[in-house]
């Protein structure tokens, strides 16, 4: 049976956290803030450490690897974007679009994850894409629905079609394909990543359906997720920008569901939604305003998740 969660979640606490200005020019929801850049680093490092231990508190095992000085990775913090970890052993290195992002690939955090018990029998690289101009960027391109074997993916400058085709075939899991949009200096511009348009549970998904401009896509969507029998919340192009998008199931001490947010996401949901995410697990959120700010990511973006038979 495939679980659709996990209670092993990977994170990369930063060391030169700012604005990134190589991801900047295709993701709408970064800025920047008048401070130094030491003091933004300090800022996110404490939103990080806050966040990992309310996740800790809520029996969800995190393991924190720390970035390294001496690469110029200021994204480090989402590592779920250079790879993902799978039930079968499988790792998957993923062709990244920013050059300073592809530094932050790093073979030690498997020794790390090997060391901590884990199962690494094969890793799968799609790097060699990045050759072609051609990318795809891993759980925020990609949002899997292990239990259906589906995948959905807003293509985007960083989520290239036949890239995406060639990992559902990789996967044994049916595509499903969209483009999704948001409005920036009155332009309909593709969102740099799937996931901070739609979350997907066990049970249900958070989604900004009005980002799918083609009517005929949006109703392939929906009709994809009915019929996985998952109940559909659906959010706002305003909650969008405040990352309510960008949620994570997980699950923590005696499984129990655990909603993963930011702080600015749960104050943009209405009470209505709030009472249908909380019938799929307990809401637990932090603030991480530096980070996404500059990051133009939040709570989900900072997660990998681990799938990892255990030894």
């Amino acid at each position: 049976m495939h679980r659709q969660t996990t209670n092993t979640i990977l994170m990369v606490r930063p060391v030169n956290f700012r604005m990134n200005e190589q991801t900047a020019v295709n993701n709408y929801f970064q800025g920047d803030l008048d401070i130094k850049s030491k003091e933004i680093n300090t800022q996110a490092q404490e939103e990080f450490d806050a966040f990992v231990f309310k996740l800790r508190a809520h029996g969800v095992h995190v393991i924190v690897v720390h970035d390294r000085l001496e690469t110029d990775t200021p994204d480090s913090i989402f590592p779920n974007n250079w790879v993902s970890f799978h039930k079968d052993g499988t790792v998957v290195v993923y062709p990244m679009f920013a050059e300073n992002r592809r530094l932050e690939r790093r073979e030690d955090i498997f020794d790390i994850l090997e060391q901590e018990g884990f199962v690494i029998d094969h890793v799968m690289d799609y790097t060699s894409a990045e050759e072609e101009g051609l990318f795809l960027e891993g759980t925020g391109s990609i949002l899997m629905d292990r239990k259906h074997q589906k995948a959905y993916c807003a293509l985007s400058p960083r989520a290239d079609e036949e890239l995406f085709i060639e990992f559902c075939e990789d996967f044994d899991c049916f595509p499903v394909i969209f483009k999704a949009n948001q409005t920036v200096n009155g332009k309909r511009l593709p969102i740099y990543h799937t996931n901070v348009m739609m979350c997907l549970g066990e049970k249900f998904a958070v989604i900004c359906l009005d980002s799918i401009d083609d009517k005929a896509e949006r109703k392939d969507v929906v009709k994809h997720l009915k019929q996985d029998g998952k109940e559909i919340i659906e959010i706002t192009e305003d909650q969008m920008a405040h990352f309510a998008g960008n949620m994570l199931q997980v699950h923590g001490e005696n499984d129990k569901p655990i909603i993963v947010m930011s702080e600015a996401a749960y104050n943009s949901l209405t009470p209505q939604q709030i009472s249908k995410l909380e019938k799929h697990g307990m809401l637990l959120y932090s603030s991480l305003e530096t980070i996404e700010t500059c990051g133009g990511g939040s709570a989900r973006c900072m997660m990998a998740e681990v799938f990892l038979p255990k030894a």
